[in-house]
């Protein structure tokens, strides 16, 4: 609800015409009124700005450059989008492992990757020349911008940090709060996790004081797809946390481990809809759903996925609904993230 909401041009003229004495002509039409409406229609056009203004003068409210330029007071700024860190496979004449250049460059559809160190022997981390997830997505051959003599075949292989798109307003305010309310103080828990997460490409993050002993703490990882991460991106996650943390503290980096939630029901359908289009729409609420909270539930509930199912256009109703082959909640230790897996949905 807006502050000045009830300041419309309407509520505005009346209350200027009310000023004026009552033996003078305002009616419609009239001189008084005529001269006093398009005073009445900037005004309200004023407060509405007003409003718009107040809105953005709070995180709870803000969007765009002003929730950046209002978490940026507090230290928090927004993450620029990111490149993609992938492993890169490389290939001679008769199928061996060859090594290539370091800056060298290949393209996989329309993005175009460069070498930047060696793995072993014919394997490199390639990145992405654009920024943002689109240098995820592509997988299989690639094909040299130069010539490489010797390569026979390149191979667009594994995820290795994924790249992100610039913070989204939500992701930027959920962060904003989380710093805001939860402030860090030497190396407590909050510092851990900020640590963590401001490192590119990583999605979550879980942390584990004294877990084995004074003055140890595990921190477990997912990456930006909410997937178990590298050993590359954990190696960048302990490298920045090392490089802040409180001198004497023994810090280990883990990736969580997945588990895959298979998923088996019968459905009623609605007229016109079949039941492939319903599984492509429950496959991608499902996955929506489990990433969005990764590290936030220790169980995946039957019921809630029934309901998510029932909200699915064209499902009318469902039967025999099982987790994992079975018709209880599937528990989930502290490192451990669900992942879609088979989802068989039959009518």
């Amino acid at each position: 609800m807006g502050v000045y909401e009830n300041m419309t041009f309407s509520y505005l003229l009346q209350r200027m015409l009310a000023s004026v004495p009552g033996d003078v002509d305002k009616r419609e039409g009239s001189i008084i009124y005529d001269a006093l409406a398009p005073a009445a229609a900037e005004l309200s056009e004023l407060y509405a700005q007003l409003d718009v203004n107040m809105n953005l003068a709070f995180a709870d409210t803000s969007s765009g450059e002003y929730l950046s330029r209002r978490t940026a007071d507090f230290g928090v700024i927004r993450q620029a989008a990111t490149r993609a860190k992938r492993q890169g496979k490389f290939y001679g004449e008769n199928g061996s492992a060859v090594d290539v250049p370091i800056g060298s460059r290949y393209s996989a559809g329309s993005i175009n990757y460069v070498v930047r160190e060696k793995l072993s022997a014919g394997s490199f981390v390639l990145e992405s020349e654009t920024e943002g997830v689109v240098g995820n997505q592509q997988f299989g051959d690639m094909l040299p911008i130069d010539y490489i003599s010797s390569l026979a075949r390149a191979e667009l292989a594994a995820v290795l940090v994924p790249g992100e798109d610039e913070e989204s307003d939500e992701q930027l305010r959920g962060r904003f709060f989380a710093e805001v309310q939860n402030p860090g103080t030497s190396g407590n828990v909050s510092d851990y996790m900020r640590w963590a997460l401001s490192v590119a490409g990583v999605g979550g993050a879980r942390v584990l004081p004294l877990w084995n002993g004074p003055g140890t703490v595990k921190v477990v990882i997912v990456n930006a797809d909410k997937q178990p991460a590298s050993e590359v991106l954990q190696s960048a996650v302990l490298h920045f946390i090392n490089e802040n943390r409180p001198i004497g503290a023994e810090v280990s980096v883990v990736s969580a481990s997945s588990v895959p939630i298979r998923i088996k029901a019968s459905v009623t359908l609605a007229a016109g809809y079949t039941i492939q289009l319903v599984s492509a729409a429950f496959t991608a609420e499902l996955t929506s759903y489990l990433e969005e909270t990764a590290f936030q539930i220790n169980y995946v509930s039957i019921a809630k996925l029934g309901t998510l199912l029932l909200g699915i256009p064209g499902v009318l109703d469902y039967d025999g609904l099982l987790l994992n082959g079975g018709n209880a909640n599937i528990g989930l230790d502290i490192d451990e993230v669900p992942v879609a897996g088979l989802i068989e949905l039959e009518v």
